[in-house]
């Protein structure tokens, strides 16, 4: 048993702790979709397996290893999603950021990044959650969403208060869709999201919600929604939903997003 315990280098310790990390990532990814059932199972089916291959039961072993070994074909498939946003997640410096720059002991500096006038949008979205105005707003990150911005109405202007409740004000001819912010501009209004699928939302919340999920599981987007129906704010990141959030909140979360 000494002899064994040994054996073990330095790099297999490293080995355990990324593989360890790794699935930790992955588990953050799909924690509270269906998909985490999925993944338990695949897990399970791949224990049972190296399980059998000890014990050198070589039937069990042939027929598990035959599914798994065409089942990484069928896992690719399904989960897409959960793949796109993992690579996105690892594409962003915004992965780096949001772990304090560092990774294990080297300081990684990615240089200064623009920053996001956060008041004004807290300000807008708390009026207009006392008003029940209805406004969907997206904030993009490293993924500038051109395909969604031609959608809209370029504006390229100044994020004011007044700005963003004079287009989501209900007369407004540019009120019906979203809002996006870009490098700390309003880039353009009125644009046309995709609406997420995702079947274990709440079933209250309507189509502004369900865009804003859905731009954030394309993307590295942030969305905040303010509810025409209840005067709630909501905000959205990597495809989960925060319902009624105060604009404290609010603005502590897009604090720690954008200004940390």
């Amino acid at each position: 048993m000494i002899d064994t315990f040994i054996k073990i280098r330095f790099l297999d310790v490293i080995d355990i702790l990324l593989v360890s990390y790794l699935l930790y990532e992955i588990y953050n990814l799909i924690k509270g979709t269906a998909a985490i059932s999925i993944f338990i199972g695949i897990v399970s089916v791949f224990i049972v397996w190296r399980l059998v291959r000890v014990l050198e039961m070589e039937m069990l072993s042939e027929i598990l290893g035959a599914f798994i070994s065409v089942g990484f074909i069928a896992l690719i498939v399904v989960f897409q999603p959960e793949i796109r946003k993992f690579l996105l997640l690892l594409g962003t410096p915004s992965f780096i950021r949001r772990r304090r720059r560092r990774f294990f002991f080297w300081k990684v500096n990615l240089g200064d990044e623009p920053l996001l006038d956060i008041d004004p949008i807290v300000k807008a979205c708390h009026k207009m959650a006392n008003l029940r105005l209805g406004a969907l707003i997206v904030v993009a990150e490293n993924n500038e969403l051109e395909e969604y911005i031609d959608t809209g109405e370029l504006i390229d202007a100044r994020i004011t208060e007044q700005m963003i409740e004079s287009i989501f004000f209900k007369n407004s001819p540019l009120h019906d869709g979203a809002l996006i912010l870009l490098n700390n501009r309003i880039r353009a209004a009125r644009c046309v999201l995709p609406v997420s699928k995702k079947d274990d939302l709440p079933a209250f919340i309507g189509l502004r919600h369900r865009a804003a999920v859905g731009i954030t599981e394309r993307s590295d987007a942030v969305a905040i929604v303010v509810s025409e129906q209840t005067g709630k704010i909501a905000y959205s990141k990597r495809g989960e939903l925060q319902l009624d959030l105060s604009p404290g909140k609010l603005k502590n979360i897009l604090e720690t997003e954008f200004n940390p």
